[in-house]
C-alpha cells in the first residue's frame, strides 16, 4: 500500500470509527458509525488519487477495498 492511503478502522478504546492516511499519525476524521466513516474515508482517498481501506470491526483485517485514480491492480479481461 502506498503512502498516504486512508484506512477506515475501529477504535477499541475510543469506541468509535476513524479514517487515518498511511503515514500520519493522527486520524484525519472521527465518526459513530462505519458507514459515516467510510463514506468520508472515501472522500479523502478520492480527494488524492489513492486507495480507500475499509476494516473489519471484530479483527481489524481488511473487508474492503477501492482504488481512485491508477489502479496498481486493474481487473483483467
Amino acid at each position: 500500500m502506498a503512502k498516504g492511503d486512508v484506512h477506515t478502522m475501529w477504535d477499541g478504546e475510543k469506541g468509535d470509527w476513524y479514517n487515518k492516511r498511511e503515514g500520519n499519525t493522527n486520524a484525519s476524521s472521527r465518526h459513530d458509525n462505519k458507514a459515516d466513516a467510510s463514506a468520508r474515508g472515501q472522500d479523502l482517498a478520492r480527494g488524492t488519487g489513492t486507495e480507500w481501506l475499509g476494516h473489519k470491526q471484530a479483527d481489524n483485517t481488511i473487508n474492503d477495498r477501492n482504488t481512485y485514480g491508477k489502479d496498481p491492480h486493474p481487473p483483467k479481461g
